[in-house]
C-alpha cells in the first residue's frame, strides 16, 4: 500500500516505499548521534542530566496531540458561517429601518451562537480530561530504572521498553529483542508481523504483537513518521458523517433556492409595489429570514456536544465524534470474548497429567514456564498464580522451587495469537534438556487424537483447556515445532464472566442488533460461555480454520453462525469486511493486540481502557471504565442524536419550504408580503426553536436509518407546501374581506393565525409518540401564542390583532383542513417509504 505523508505546505505527497521507510526510520540524528548499546547488553537509558540537556536542545517528542478544537476555532466555527453572515447583514439593515421588535431574529441568532460555543466548549473540556486519563504511558529507562512517562516527555536517545500490545510511539532502533514481533500493517498494509532483532529500525505507528524488548528513540516530535497520523487520530471533529454531510447538502440546496427567490421578492416589494420604503424593506427581510434554517446546524452541534458530555460522565472517551452517530446505525456487533464477555483474569481449576506423567514434575514444568515469560498473558498469569516460583502452588502444597532451584531457561517463545501457543526450553537441575509448548490442544494435537474427546467435554462446560506438550529440542519458533510433541498434561482454566455481560447481550437482542462472538479460543468453549450469558444462537459455533476463504461464502457463514473460535487476527479483519460487503454496519469491540486490524477496519471500533495501547489508538470509542455494559449507553446516545436531529430537521425545513413558496406566490401575484420579521420570529420560536431544542435532547431508541436527506425531505416538502398554500389562501381571502386603514395588519394577523395553527400541527405530528412532557411542550407553545393574542401590549408589540370574528374563524377552518391534509400526506409517505 502506498503511503502518503503531509509535506510542509500541508499537501499530500507520495510516501516512500516500505524499504525506504525502514531506512529512514533507522537514521540517527546527524548532529547529536544516539549511541546504541552493544548487542546482548541491557540498555540502561539516559541519565537525568542527559535528559535535561536534550530538553534544552528541544529534542523532545513535542507533537501537540489534541483531543479537541481550540477555543478560537470553536468560536470561529460557530460565528463565521454563511447564514450568520446573511442574517447579520439583514439584522443591521432592520436596526436602521424598523422597530426593535422586527430585529428580534438577530438577537435569537446571537443567543443561539452563544449556546453553540458554550456547549462545544463543555464538550472540549470533557474530551481533554478523558484524553489525559486514557493517554498511553510508555515505559522508559532513565538512570538505570524503568519509569512510566507521558508520550510528549520522551526525548531523543531515550530507551523505551516494549511488550505485547505496546505501540511504538516514536521512530527508533531496536536495542533489545526477546522474540520481538512487530505489526507494521497500519503503515505498510502488510499484515504479517515482522521479527525484529537488535539494530533493526522500528517505526512510530507500528505495534508489538508478540515478545518484548526495548528500542532507542532516534526521531522524536514532528520528525517521527507517524506524528501527523497520531495527531489527526485523536482530534475533535464534526465532519465525515452522513448527518453532517446531509445537512450540508440541504443547506446548499436552500442557498440555491433562496438567492433567486430573495431577489424576486426584493424587486416585487421595492419596485412593483409603491409602498412605504421602510415597510417594504421590513417585509422583504421578513420574507428572506425564515428561508434560512439557521438553528439546524446549531442544534446538530449541540446534540453531538451534549452527547460527548453525557458519555464522558460514564467514562467513555469518544475519540472521533461521528462515532456516536456511527454506533447508532450499527446492526452487527462483533465481540472478542476475553476482556469483553469475560474479565481479564482466569483461575486454574485442574491439571490433568497425561500418558502417565508425574504430577509433581508437571507442576515443576508449569512453574518454570511461568518464570520464563516476563510479560505473561492472562492464561499464563493464571498458571503463575496457581504455581508461583519458589512458593506454594494453588493447592497450598509447597512448590518444587521451580526456576529458582536450578532450571535454567535456554530459549523462550512468547505467546502469539497467530500460532496459538507459547513455549520454553530449559536445562533442568540434573543437567538434562527439555523443551515445552503450552497452547491450544486442537492446534498442537493431530486431528482424531483421543485426548481431543476429553477436551471437547470440558469445552462444552465453558472451560478453557491448554495442552502442555514436550517437544524435541530445536527451534521453538520453527513452523514444525509442534511435530512429534508428547502430550504431558491438560491445564483446565475457568474464565470469570463479566457480571454485566448478560444484560448487555440482552439489550442488543432487544434492539435487533446481531451479536457475533469472535475469539481465538476453542469454538465450543466460547459457545458454552456465550450460552451461559444467554446469547441467542450460541449453539451455532464454527471453527474458523474451517471458514471459507471466499468473501461471499464467508459472509454467509458469518450470518448463519453466532460464535467463532480459533480465529486469527487476519481472519477477524476478513470477517468484518465480509459482513460489510452484505451491507451491514459493523462495530468491533476488543482489548487485545490481535483485535487491532479488525478494530481499524470496522465501521466503529470500541476498545477497553485497559486494552493494549495499539488497540486504544485505533479505536473510535474507548471505554475507560472497562465495562462492556457502557456500550448500550453509547448506542442509545447515538440513536438519540440521530433520531432527534432527523425529527427537528423536518421542522426547520418545513419552515424553509413554506417561506420560499410564500415568497414565490407573493412575487407571482404582485401583492405585499404578508409578514413582518417579528411575526415569523414569534412563529419560529414557538413552533420550531423552543420545541426543537427539547425534542433534540429527548430519549430516542429507534435505530438510525440511512438516507438522511431523502427521509427528511419526504416529509418537509409536502408539509411546507400545505402550510404555504393554506396561509396564502387565508391571506387572499382576508384581502377581499378587509378594506380601508389597518386592512394590511388585519390580513397579516389572519394569515399568521393559519400559519401558526398549521405549523403547530406539524409539531404535534413530529412530537409523537406522546408522553406527558411532549404533550405539555406542545400545549405550552399554543398557550404562548394565545397569550400574545389576548394581552394588549403584546398585541401591539407583535402587531397581531384579530379583527372581527368571520375572518379569524375562517383562518381556523382553513388551518383545520390543512391539518387533515398533513395527516393524510404523512401517512401516505409512511406507507409508501416506511416510517
Amino acid at each position: 500500500m502506498t503511503q502518503r505523508a503531509l509535506d510542509s505546505s500541508g499537501e499530500q505527497t507520495p510516501g516512500p516505499s516500505r524499504p525506504a521507510m525502514i531506512d529512514a526510520g533507522a537514521e540517527l540524528d546527524p548532529v547529536h548521534p544516539v549511541e546504541l548499546p552493544p548487542s546482548g547488553h541491557r540498555a540502561t537509558g539516559l541519565t537525568t542530566a542527559e535528559v535535561a540537556e536534550r530538553v534544552a536542545r528541544g529534542e523532545v517528542n513535542d507533537v501537540p496531540v489534541r483531543s479537541s478544537r481550540s477555543l478560537v476555532e470553536i468560536v470561529r466555527a460557530n460565528v463565521f458561517t454563511r447564514f450568520n453572515l446573511i442574517i447579520g447583514v439583514l439584522w443591521v439593515i432592520m436596526l436602521f429601518v424598523a422597530p426593535i421588535q422586527d430585529s428580534l431574529f438577530g438577537f435569537v441568532i446571537v443567543a443561539n451562537t452563544g449556546i453553540g460555543i458554550i456547549q462545544e466548549w463543555r464538550a472540549k473540556k470533557t474530551l481533554d480530561s478523558l484524553a489525559v486519563i486514557g493517554e498511553a504511558k510508555p515505559t522508559v529507562r532513565r538512570d538505570g530504572k524503568a519509569a512510566e512517562i507521558s508520550t510528549h516527555e520522551i526525548v531523543l536517545g531515550d530507551v523505551v521498553e516494549l511488550g505485547p500490545g505496546d505501540k511504538v510511539v516514536v521512530d527508533g532502533t531496536v536495542a533489545e529483542a526477546d522474540s520481538l514481533e512487530v505489526d507494521e500493517s497500519l503503515l505498510t498494509g502488510e499484515a504479517d508481523p515482522v521479527l525484529k532483532r537488535p539494530g533493526d529500525p522500528v517505526m512510530s505507528g507500528s505495534f508489538v504483537v508478540a515478545g518484548g524488548g526495548a528500542f532507542t528513540a532516534t526521531k522524536v516530535g514532528r520528525e517521527a513518521y507517524a506524528a501527523q497520523l497520531a495527531e489527526e487520530a485523536s482530534r475533535f471533529t464534526l465532519v465525515h458523517s452522513e448527518l453532517r454531510s446531509g445537512i450540508s447538502t440541504i443547506l446548499k440546496y436552500v442557498t440555491w433556492m433562496m438567492v433567486p427567490t430573495a431577489i424576486g421578492l426584493i424587486i416585487s416589494q421595492l419596485v412593483v409595489k409603491d409602498n412605504n420604503f421602510k415597510d417594504s424593506v421590513a417585509r422583504t427581510v421578513g420574507g428572506i429570514v425564515p428561508m434560512i434554517p439557521e438553528g439546524l446546524v446549531l442544534l446538530t452541534s449541540v446534540a453531538f456536544a451534549i452527547g460527548v458530555v453525557r458519555l464522558g460522565r460514564k467514562q467513555c472517551l469518544v475519540q472521533e465524534l461521528p462515532a456516536i452517530e456511527g454506533l447508532a446505525r450499527v446492526d452487527v456487533v462483533c465481540l472478542d470474548k476475553t476482556g469483553t464477555l469475560t474479565e481479564g483474569g482466569m483461575d486454574v481449576t485442574e491439571v490433568r497429567p497425561l500418558n502417565g506423567s508425574d504430577e509433581a514434575y508437571v507442576h515443576q514444568v508449569l512453574r518454570s514456564l511461568g518464570s520464563s515469560d516476563p510479560r505473561p498473558n492472562a492464561s499464563l498469569q493464571a498458571i503463575i498464580d496457581a504455581y508461583p516460583a519458589g512458593g506454594k502452588d494453588g493447592k497450598g502444597a509447597e512448590g518444587d522451587q521451580g526456576a529458582d532451584a536450578g532450571w535454567a531457561v535456554t530459549d523462550a517463545l512468547p505467546f502469539s495469537s497467530a500460532r496459538k501457543y507459547s513455549g520454553a526450553a530449559f536445562t533442568e537441575t540434573d543437567g538434562t534438556s527439555s523443551a515445552w509448548l503450552l497452547g491450544a490442544p486442537d492446534v498442537l494435537l493431530p486431528e482424531g487424537d483421543p485426548t481431543l474427546d476429553e477436551i471437547e467435554h470440558l469445552n462444552q462446560q465453558g472451560l478453557r483447556v491448554l495442552l502442555l506438550a514436550r517437544v524435541p529440542s530445536g527451534e521453538l519458533d520453527a513452523p514444525d515445532a509442534a511435530e512429534g510433541d508428547v502430550p504431558t498434561a491438560l491445564v483446565v482454566l475457568e474464565q470469570r464472566l463479566r457480571p454485566d455481560a448478560a444484560e448487555t447481550l440482552k439489550y442488543f437482542a432487544q434492539q435487533n442488533v446481531a451479536t457475533k462472538v469472535i475469539s481465538g479460543d476453542n469454538a465450543v468453549s466460547v459457545g458454552a460461555v456465550a450460552g451461559k450469558l444467554g446469547l441467542a444462537g450460541a449453539e451455532n459455533t464454527l471453527d474458523a480454520r474451517k471458514m471459507p476463504t471466499d468473501p461471499d461464502d464467508m459472509a454467509t457463514a458469518m450470518e448463519q453462525n453466532a460464535v467463532f473460535g480459533r480465529v486469527t487476527p487476519q481472519q477477524k479483519r476478513d470477517m468484518v469486511a465480509a459482513l460489510q460487503s452484505r451491507g451491514h454496519t459493523v462495530a468491533m469491540t476488543g482489548d487485545g493486540v490481535n483485535d487491532v486490524l479488525a478494530l481499524k477496519d470496522a465501521d466503529i471500533g470500541v476498545s477497553m481502557g485497559s486494552g493494549s495501547e495499539a488497540t486504544r489508538a485505533v479505536a473510535q470509542i474507548v471505554l475507560l471504565n472497562n465495562s462492556f455494559a457502557t456500550l448500550p449507553s453509547v448506542v442509545a446516545e447515538g440513536r438519540r442524536v440521530i433520531g432527534n436531529i432527523t425529527r427537528v430537521a423536518t421542522l426547520f425545513l418545513t419552515k424553509t419550504v413554506y417561506s420560499v413558496l410564500l415568497a414565490i406566490l407573493v412575487v407571482c401575484t404582485q401583492v405585499e408580503y404578508p409578514f413582518l420579521p417579528r411575526h415569523l420570529t414569534l412563529l419560529s420560536t414557538l413552533t420550531i426553536g423552543v420545541p426543537a431544542f427539547f425534542l433534540a435532547l429527548a430519549p430516542n431508541k429507534e435505530r438510525a436509518q440511512p438516507h438522511f436527506v431523502r427521509r427528511v425531505m419526504r416529509y418537509a416538502i409536502p408539509s411546507g407546501v400545505i402550510a404555504a398554500t393554506a396561509t396564502f389562501t387565508t391571506y387572499l381571502v382576508a384581502r377581499h374581506h378587509y378594506a380601508g386603514p389597518g386592512a394590511l395588519e388585519a390580513e397579516t394577523s389572519a394569515a399568521t393565525l393559519t400559519l401558526f395553527l398549521t405549523s403547530m400541527w406539524v409539531l404535534a405530528i413530529i412530537a409523537r409518540p406522546y408522553t406527558w412532557w411532549r404533550i405539555a411542550l406542545v400545549a405550552a407553545m399554543g398557550l404562548g401564542f394565545l397569550i400574545v393574542l389576548v394581552v394588549p401590549w403584546l398585541q401591539d408589540f407583535f402587531a397581531l390583532k384579530l379583527v372581527g370574528t368571520t375572518m379569524p374563524w375562517t383562518a381556523v377552518g382553513i388551518a383545520v383542513a390543512a391539518a387533515a391534509l398533513l395527516e393524510f400526506s404523512w401517512r401516505l409517505v409512511g406507507r409508501r417509504f416506511g416510517a
